[in-house]
């Protein structure tokens, strides 16, 4: 009985992983073309984010609690997660193709790797290093690191900055998420867009926006979408679909495979930029995607840690729970 419920939680945290990695993989493809309108890409941040922190608004107030409890993982999480990894990614396909940035920015899972293996001095998979390599060398193709780089530098740096914020989003998905007094993952999730749409207001100063771009039309390959319907897909989808399928995934597997099986975004927004942007890739670019996915598929062999192994699956949001004034733990 045991064995079964681990294998339920092991596939639904893969299948969790696989709706997740579709989810962020179709967020570039929606929002390059509101930026080739006339948006800013912080303000195209700025509508993401606080736009799924509205709808994750109730969630937050019926976890209040939690601000007292853990207020170092809420920052974190909504400033590097949320905030960072988003702005530094759409900052660089303001600059290099999608399909580049995505697999740049998928250097994360190696940085996890090294972050789990070094710096929590724990073990890692077999499976979980082997798909880490496959995927780091695609990636390299991705780029043809053999000639010198074929992209812009900039582009290319902003994409490695949204790669190291990736790390913090399993790390921090991860934490905590052991023990009777785990938080919730939905309510960490709703927090972390509030802290994050309250960083990214400060920043990108919303109120310039040219809020006329939302109302007319933007150009997704060669035909014409209102570019409300764009929006919609990536605050819905792109982002509340896929944080939540994302940390809960992260919660049934580990943060070291969830991380690499996660790189099948890279793959899912290499085709979504091919095919609605025309964004092609050479032969290299290819392989190195194929690469990639091979290297997701490998992770998946892997077997989560007894401790992520053994952890109930969240079937709903719980009632949240009066704490102490005293109740607080370090993060």
């Amino acid at each position: 009985m045991h064995v079964s419920h681990v294998t339920q939680g092991r596939n639904a945290g893969l299948g969790l992983a696989l709706v997740s990695a579709f989810a962020f993989g179709g967020s570039g493809v929606a929002a390059k073309p509101l930026i080739e309108a006339g948006l800013d890409p912080l303000h195209v941040v700025w509508l993401r984010v606080a736009g799924a922190a509205l709808i994750m608004l109730p969630v937050a107030w019926r976890h209040r609690a939690l601000v007292l409890r853990r207020p170092a993982l809420l920052l974190g999480f909504g400033l590097l997660s949320v905030a960072g990894v988003q702005t530094l990614y759409f900052a660089a396909i303001s600059r290099i193709p999608v399909g580049v940035a995505i697999l740049v920015e998928f250097l994360g899972p190696a940085l996890l790797l090294g972050w789990v293996r070094f710096v929590q001095r724990k073990p890692v998979t077999r499976a979980a290093a082997v798909g880490v390599v496959l995927a780091v060398g695609g990636m390299a193709s991705v780029v043809e690191i053999w000639s010198g780089l074929a992209f812009d530098a900039l582009g290319l740096l902003l994409a490695f900055g949204a790669a190291v914020c990736q790390v913090s989003y399993f790390v921090l998905a991860d934490h905590g998420s052991q023990g009777d007094d785990a938080p919730d993952p939905v309510a960490v999730i709703a927090y972390g867009l509030l802290v994050g749409a309250v960083a990214l207001t400060l920043v990108s100063r919303p109120w310039g926006m040219n809020w006329s771009v939302l109302a007319g039309q933007a150009a997704l390959g060669e035909r014409d979408v209102p570019a409300w319907i764009l929006l919609g897909w990536v605050v819905l989808v792109a982002t509340v679909v896929a944080y939540l399928t994302g940390v809960l995934a992260v919660r049934r597997l580990s943060p070291q495979i969830a991380g690499v099986v996660a790189c099948l975004e890279a793959v899912v927004g290499t085709v979504f930029a091919w095919v609605l942007l025309g964004e092609h890739l050479a032969l290299p670019q290819i392989v190195g995607g194929v690469l990639v996915l091979a290297g997701a598929f490998v992770a998946q062999t892997a077997k989560p840690d007894s401790a992520h192994a053994a952890e109930p699956v969240i079937e709903s949001i719980p009632e949240p729970v009066a704490e102490p004034a005293d109740a607080r733990e370090r993060v």
